[in-house]
């Protein structure tokens, strides 16, 4: 199918490179000339692990191209993906100015040419289906409105459908081509029918894996969900909300276990084999960061706000996570007594591993603190490093080069990001290179038993 992906950014491009990968022909559109200049030469501007050698394989094979030029791109799909930024306002609210510029240029560039699908990829409130389709109609009215174009006789045919993405950062082609569920939402039988023909490749698992995203193990067909609008857009928040309150829920029955000496490793493990909890996401630790979690709560607490709905569960869900950022600092204070003066590094500083994305990622928090307090704060990072000194200017931190760099005449480390890199460690080397062998493991991830043989006091999370 010829696609038009409108937005390169995380999710337009992942979308954009798994689409040709598929064997479609995609152009994906980009305002900003400096990142169409940079993905034109086969740059990816922020790390994705095999992203970049995949988009280069299908630059090179003629399968996906940029272009600024919305209006060429959309007379030539048949499938229109909006995929532009949705961030989160101060009220918490998602800002959905980019959406509603888009919407109203689709419109204004539909021809009657052939019918279009266009699809919802950026995650917008309930109800932004019927919304997109009102923009797109006023781009339409408005384009017929000049004299000089009024001639087109025929109105534009379109649908409007709902498809949420479910992406994690670090693995966002193998969620893209080996994923739980595809869901759809529309009220149109044809649009429907089109996009599960643009995903067969994927419900049916019958393209040849890629080497950088190897297919699993087992992998069978993906099942194929098919709701209204409404409901597609309450998944994706429904989603998002339901793994936030589960990692706040392990991080509150955390802070009990050590109130009542229980391990909440141990706690976790054993309800998480109740199939009908689960055990992903019981992992009990400084609380979960990113650009959708707290974004997808607080827009679902918006909509509910709307109709007058309580919304407890989802409140204390931020909440908890908002505190629990901070008993890594209560650690601190316990084995240091004062905090001024002292010397803390930061093992990682992305939200997650395998990205080098700091949205709402707890390093900035607890180092912000920590500089309140007094304290120096050192940090590093594999990845993320550069872009913390670009993007948190105000935050007076050292930036190391090496864990050995970091542990150096260090009083404590927090361990903040659970990169793989961090288990193979020296650790009788570090802590020799450290004013006080403390370490505070925030995500409950490193060796404990490794870590306390060679001399450190190891403070996890709940245990």
């Amino acid at each position: 199918m010829e696609i038009c992906v409108i937005g390169a950014g995380y999710v337009g491009l992942v979308t954009s490179t798994c689409l040709a990968f598929l064997g479609n022909r995609v152009v994906a559109c980009e305002s900003n000339k400096d990142k169409l200049k940079q993905l034109e030469s086969g740059k990816v501007p922020f790390y994705e692990p095999g992203l970049e050698e995949l988009m280069g394989k299908m630059i090179a094979s003629g399968c996906l191209s940029f272009d600024s030029d919305l209006e060429t791109a959309i007379k030539a799909a048949d499938v229109i993906f909006i995929a532009v930024g949705t961030p989160p306002t101060q009220s918490g609210e998602p800002d959905m100015s980019q959406v509603m510029a888009v919407a109203r240029g689709i419109g204004a560039a539909l021809d009657a040419k052939k019918p279009r699908i266009i699809v919802n990829k950026s995650t917008v409130p309930v109800g932004s289906g019927n919304w997109v389709e009102m923009l797109v109609n006023q781009g339409v009215e408005a384009i017929q409105m000049v004299p000089a174009r009024s001639a087109r006789q025929d109105s534009p045919q379109f649908s409007v459908v709902s498809n949420p993405e479910f992406l994690r950062e670090g693995s966002a082609i193998f969620d893209t081509l080996y994923p739980d569920r595809i869901v759809v939402g529309s009220g149109d039988e044809r649009a429907d029918a089109t996009m599960r023909e643009l995903y067969k490749p994927i419900l049916m698992q019958s393209f040849q894996a890629p080497s950088v995203s190897p297919r699993p193990d087992g992998m069978a067909q993906v099942a194929f969900v098919s709701t209204d609008l409404a409901s597609a857009e309450m998944i994706k928040y429904s989603a998002n909300a339901f793994l936030a309150m589960k990692i706040s829920f392990s991080n509150e029955v955390a802070g009990l276990c050590e109130k009542v000496g229980a391990d909440v490793r141990q706690v976790m493990k054993g309800i998480g084999l109740d199939a009908r909890i689960g055990s992903r996401f019981l992992n009990a630790g400084i609380g979960w960061g990113g650009s959708c979690f707290k974004k997808d709560v607080q827009a679902l607490i918006g909509v509910a706000r709307e109709y007058n709905c309580p919304t407890s569960l989802l409140e204390a869900t931020i909440s908890v996570n908002e505190r629990q950022r901070l008993t890594v600092i209560t650690k601190l204070q316990e084995e240091l007594k004062i905090l001024k003066g002292r010397t803390i590094g930061l093992m990682g500083l992305s939200f997650k591993p395998n990205t080098d994305d700091l949205r709402d990622a707890a390093s900035i928090t607890i180092a912000s603190h920590l500089i309140k307090m007094g304290a120096q704060v050192k940090a590093y990072d594999p990845v993320a490093a550069s872009n913390c000194f670009h993007q948190h200017p105000e935050l007076d931190i050292v930036y190391c080069h090496s864990l050995k760099e970091l542990a150096n005449q260090a009083d404590a480390l927090i361990l903040v990001t659970e990169w793989d890199d961090f288990l193979s460690c020296d650790w009788p080397d570090l802590a020799k290179c450290m004013r006080k062998p403390i370490l505070i493991d925030g995500r409950n991830f490193l060796p404990e038993q490794a870590l306390t043989d060679a001399g450190f006091i190891y403070r996890g999370i709940g245990h």
